[in-house]
């Protein structure tokens, strides 16, 4: 008996994805299977790092920012480094940090 693999992307979207590479002939039913799976224990991964920095920051909202000193600070990112260079450093993000560390008041 098959055991159905619970999955959160799309294998036909996938594998629609994989055959568009002129490369690439026929493709293993399991394949974009696998490939699902894989893109969300990458995706958790990278979301569980951001939300650790996001808290060691003292906010409460996870920023680009954050992703992006999330891809700087662990190698296993590295090629996303080009990608997140484009993205602007928010220079407001410590001042809010600082506003929610004093409960969020304002005087």
């Amino acid at each position: 008996m098959k055991k159905k693999l619970d999955t959160r992307f799309p294998a036909s979207r996938i594998k629609k994805i994989m055959q568009a590479d002129e490369d690439i002939g026929k493709i293993a039913q399991a394949v974009p299977l696998l490939v699902s799976k894989s893109l969300e224990l990458f995706l958790q991964d990278l979301c569980d790092r951001t939300y650790e920095i996001t808290l060691q920051r003292g906010a409460k909202t996870v920023s680009a920012s954050h992703l992006k000193q999330c891809v700087h600070r662990y190698n296993v990112f590295d090629f996303l480094r080009e990608i997140v260079n484009k993205v602007p450093d928010m220079g407001g993000s410590d001042a809010a940090t600082g506003e929610e560390r004093n409960g969020g008041r304002r005087r």
